[in-house]
């Protein structure tokens, strides 16, 4: 194979080369499934993938599924096009998972860009390191603790006047396919340790995301029209960084149902 997939950091991320979504072999699946595993997302630079390559790619790791008050894309129910949205409305300017505010969140993230501005980065960070950083005392505690978790920041962009999932999460996960464990926090505005109240709740889980993504557990990624990128929500967060203004900006996002945290 002429595949190669190169860390992009030293703790999360890596480039994948020397391949085509377009005409995928399966030693060359297996070999990006298991680097997805190892690196927690993955970057294809190049790919300009069409809907339905996108398609096709997502469905070998799971079924395609659309998040709780999200719009399909036109003509291709398995995807959302996500677009340029005000910086004041924005849920997606903090770090967080995709949908954690319901009982089954999603597995896999993957966005194809097709419009990208001046600006506009994403990133990562990896949430098996942030867990494995912390003292034995610490993680046993954390271990204990559920997290409820509402989509508030997410109803308010897309201007959403019904009712607003809700769902109730450990606050450590274990992966079901590496057995690692990472945490699995949630914004202040849109999570609170179960059982506790905000104020405490917020004490607790501002540190939790400080010590989740200093400088050395994260990968910034500069997009290009025609990127592919992919990451596990089950143990990565992300952040996307609205640096932009008025100009134009089309990522086409797959997501792939996942199982229910434990």
């Amino acid at each position: 194979m002429d595949l190669k997939i190169t860390p992009l950091t030293g703790s999360v991320g890596a480039r994948v080369e020397g391949v085509s979504l377009d005409s995928l072999s399966d030693e060359e699946f297996a070999a990006i499934r298991e680097g997805f595993l190892k690196h927690q997302m993955l970057v294809f630079r190049g790919q300009h993938a069409k809907p339905a390559t996108q398609i096709e790619f997502g469905r070998r790791f799971g079924k395609p599924v659309v998040t709780a008050m999200l719009d399909p894309l036109e003509g291709h129910p398995e995807l959302v096009q996500i677009t340029k949205v005000d910086k004041e409305t924005t849920a997606t300017e903090a770090w967080h998972y995709d949908a954690p505010f319901v009982e089954v969140p999603a597995k896999i993230s993957i966005l194809s860009a097709v419009t990208v501005p001046n600006g506009g980065d994403t990133m990562w960070s990896n949430q098996y390191a942030a867990y494995e950083r912390l003292s034995d005392g610490l993680r046993a505690t954390l271990d204990t603790l559920k997290v409820r978790f509402r989509g508030i920041r997410l109803a308010r962009m897309m201007k959403h006047t019904g009712e607003i999932p809700m769902a109730v999460h450990p606050l450590v996960r274990t992966h079901p396919e590496t057995g690692r464990k990472a945490l699995y926090l949630g914004h202040r505005e849109n999570a609170c340790i179960d059982g506790w109240t905000q104020e405490e709740s917020n004490q607790l889980l501002e540190w939790l995301y400080a010590q989740s993504v200093v400088p050395d557990n994260i990968y910034r990624h500069q997009w290009a029209v025609g990127d592919l990128v992919m990451w596990d929500n089950r143990c990565t967060m992300h952040y996307a960084v609205h640096d932009y203004d008025e100009q134009p900006r089309a990522l086409n996002r797959m997501t792939l149902e996942g199982e229910v945290p434990a």
